[in-house]
């Protein structure tokens, strides 16, 4: 799909689409918090990725690159809305809720984007032991009982998964060190 894209064959463009399209929504969507510049932002993101894809590494996954560029699409399209929205400080009383929220960082949306998607590249079995000790916090034997199976599997599947997700995640820990 990649080799294809980056060649310029547009019929490359639907299956990629097809397979990021809900994970750019979604990194845009949490960025802007706005379902209609959500929207564009990741219009945005796949013309851009279209007139970028020359440029694109093939061999390597085409997530993070499609993040930056869903990224920056974001930041674009609320630079856009902000200059539209010059009164927006202002009609903010001091009561509103929204002044004490901070909006989600990007680094931290690629973040827990990246780690989903190792975590989906997990077997099932191991899906669930990290599911349940790590997302459920679920001690090892609560897991066993709730999964059952004997502790000891949970243990050495909760070992094995780690490993595994260190190794699918060691990019990030290089980007954000």
């Amino acid at each position: 799909m990649m080799r294809r894209l980056a060649a310029g064959d547009p019929e490359a463009l639907r299956p990629l689409y097809d397979r990021y399209a809900r994970a750019v929504f979604t990194v845009c969507y949490r960025s802007l918090g706005e379902r209609t510049l959500a929207e564009d932002a990741t219009q945005q993101t796949f013309l851009q990725a279209w007139r970028a894809a020359s440029t694109f590494d093939v061999d390597r996954d085409p997530g993070p690159w499609l993040y930056a560029i869903a990224r920056r699409a974001a930041v674009d399209v609320y630079r856009r809305e902000r200059r539209h929205r010059s009164n927006f400080v202002t009609d903010l009383r001091g009561e509103d809720p929204e002044i004490a929220i901070l909006p989600p960082s990007f680094e931290g949306m690629w973040e827990a984007w990246e780690v989903r998607t190792a975590v989906d590249r997990l077997s099932s079995e191991e899906q669930a032991v990290i599911k349940a000790t790590v997302f459920l916090g679920l001690t090892h034997q609560e897991a066993a009982d709730s999964l059952g199976i004997p502790v000891g599997t949970v243990k050495s599947r909760t070992h094995r998964a780690h490993r595994r997700l260190a190794d699918l995640l060691a990019h990030v820990r290089e980007a954000t060190a």
